[in-house]
C-alpha cells in the first residue's frame, strides 16, 4: 500500500491528476517516490499519445501534433519546461557557477531560456510530425516510450550528483537529496519493463527501442558530466531539462532509426 502511496505523491506531484484523499504526504515521501518518476512519464505520455491518436483521425498531422504536445504540458503544468528555460538561462553565458545559480532562481525569463524552448518545442514537434507521417503506430510508441525513458534520467542524476543549491531553501527540499540504489534500480526496471511491454506489441521495433536506450544514455551522461562540471551538482530546474533534453533525444533516435529498420 505505501508503494501505491508513493506513486500517487509522484503523479500530484508532476501532474495536474488528482489523487486520492487517503494518499496525504509527508516530505520524506517525495524523496522516496523519485523511483516512481517514469511511471509518471507513462500517464502523462498515455495521455499525449491518446490525444495523438484521436486528433490525428480527424485533424492534419501539424494540429494533431500540436494538441497532443499541449496536451501533455497542461497535464504536467510545464513543470519540465520551465525548469529548460531557467537552466538555459543560467548555464547559457560563461558566468560562473554562483551567478548561474542565481540566475536560475530568477522567475524571470531571459533570451537563453526564450531560446530554448522555441528550439526545443520546435524540435518535437517536427520530430513527432515526422514520426506520425512515416508510421502513426510507430509515433505512438515513440510518445509513451519517450515520456517513461525521458524521466529516469532526473533519478540517476538525484542518485550520481549532489545538490547543488541551497537544500535548505530548495523548493522541494526531499528532492535536494541523493535517492538510494534500490530507488535508482525501480526507476531502471520501469524503463525496462517499458521496452518489454514496447517489443512485444510491436517486435519489428526492437531495433530502434535498444538505440533509443542508448541515445538516451549517452544524453543522461552528458548532462551529469556538464552539471558536474558547471555546477558541481543538479538543481531541480536541471532535473526538468534533463528529462526535456532526454524526451527530444528519444524522438529523435526513433525517426532516424526507422529508416534503416524498415517495416514490412
Amino acid at each position: 500500500m505505501h508503494q501505491v502511496r508513493l506513486f500517487f505523491v509522484a503523479l500530484q506531484f508532476f501532474t495536474r491528476v488528482p489523487v486520492p484523499r487517503w494518499v496525504g504526504f509527508e516530505p520524506l515521501w517525495l524523496q522516496q517516490c523519485a523511483r516512481y518518476f517514469p511511471l509518471v512519464g507513462a500517464v502523462v505520455g498515455g495521455f499525449s499519445a491518446l490525444v495523438l491518436w484521436g486528433a490525428s483521425a480527424v485533424l492534419p498531422g501539424p494540429v494533431a501534433v500540436g494538441l497532443a504536445m499541449a496536451a501533455s504540458v497542461w497535464l504536467t503544468g510545464g513543470f519540465h519546461e520551465d525548469g529548460l528555460a531557467d537552466t538555459c538561462d543560467g548555464l547559457g553565458g560563461a558566468v560562473s557557477r554562483d551567478k548561474a545559480l542565481a540566475i536560475m532562481k530568477d522567475s524571470r525569463i531571459g533570451s537563453y531560456g526564450a531560446l530554448g524552448l522555441i528550439l526545443m518545442l520546435g524540435l518535437k514537434a517536427t520530430a513527432l510530425l515526422g514520426l506520425l507521417d512515416s508510421d502513426p503506430s510507430l509515433a505512438l510508441l515513440a510518445v509513451v516510450w519517450a515520456h517513461v525513458a525521458s524521466r529516469a534520467a532526473p533519478v540517476w542524476l538525484l542518485h550520481a550528483l549532489p545538490y547543488a543549491g541551497d537544500a535548505e531553501h530548495a523548493k522541494a527540499k526531499p528532492l535536494a537529496t541523493q535517492i538510494s540504489g534500490p530507488g535508482l534500480t525501480v526507476a531502471l526496471g520501469l524503463v525496462v519493463l517499458a521496452t518489454i511491454a514496447g517489443a512485444w506489441i510491436t517486435p519489428e521495433n526492437v531495433p530502434l527501442l535498444l538505440g533509443a536506450i542508448v541515445v538516451c544514455a549517452g544524453l543522461t551522461f552528458y548532462m551529469q558530466s556538464m552539471l558536474e562540471r558547471r555546477l558541481h551538482g543538479y538543481t531541480g530546474d536541471t532535473l526538468g531539462a534533463t528529462q526535456q533534453v532526454v524526451e527530444l533525444g528519444a524522438l529523435l533516435a526513433f525517426l532516424a532509426l526507422a529508416p534503416l529498420f524498415p517495416v514490412d
